[in-house]
């Protein structure tokens, strides 16, 4: 996949990234929002043979987001049901958060999966505490369908609860023309 909109591109991760999105992953920082304040402990090795074979669970797409032709952040989507994606992103590079770019980042990403992969609903979930992504999903126009109340532990042993949205392509295209 390669997609660009102005100075943002979101293009395929390849296997010159696996350093990148590994420095990403481990760092606590950046994956404190998914429940992983510590990384995920992962190598450049593991990392560079999911791109390699493809053998990133529950993953299709594993993605690079660009501002300026320089790597910000990651995105992802897979197939979960028939023309149901579920997809996933992180702006990395905390200098470029707030300022919009993924917002647009997840619009081009949207109309991908809607207009060119065909599916019909977009689901995803994220932190309760993480409430600028919420923002910016409901403002996308995704509905919020559940709240998973103590989902899971993460590192520290902290239960963390989940909300659920999904987007439904009819309602993501009426929402593009009002």
């Amino acid at each position: 996949m390669y997609l660009q909109k102005g100075n943002l591109i979101i293009r395929d991760a390849a296997a010159g990234d696996a350093g990148l999105l590994c420095n990403w992953w481990n760092d606590g920082k950046i994956m404190a929002h998914a429940g992983f304040p510590n990384g995920i402990g992962t190598t450049e090795q593991e990392v560079l043979n999911k791109l390699q074979t493809g053998e990133d669970p529950g993953r299709k797409g594993r993605l690079i987001l660009e501002i300026d032709a320089i790597p910000a952040g990651e995105m992802s989507y897979s197939a979960v049901a028939e023309h149901v994606a579920e997809i996933g992103i992180k702006i990395c590079d905390f200098n470029q958060q707030n300022k919009g770019a993924g917002t647009q980042f997840l619009n081009m990403l949207i109309n991908y999966l809607f207009e060119v992969l065909g599916y019909h609903k977009i689901i995803l979930d994220t932190n309760l505490k993480n409430t600028r992504a919420q923002h910016v999903y409901e403002k996308l126009g995704f509905r919020k369908i559940a709240v998973r109340k103590d989902a899971w532990i993460d590192q520290l042993g902290e239960w963390q609860t989940l909300i659920d949205y999904e987007l439904i392509e009819a309602q993501h295209m009426v929402k593009l023309f009002h």
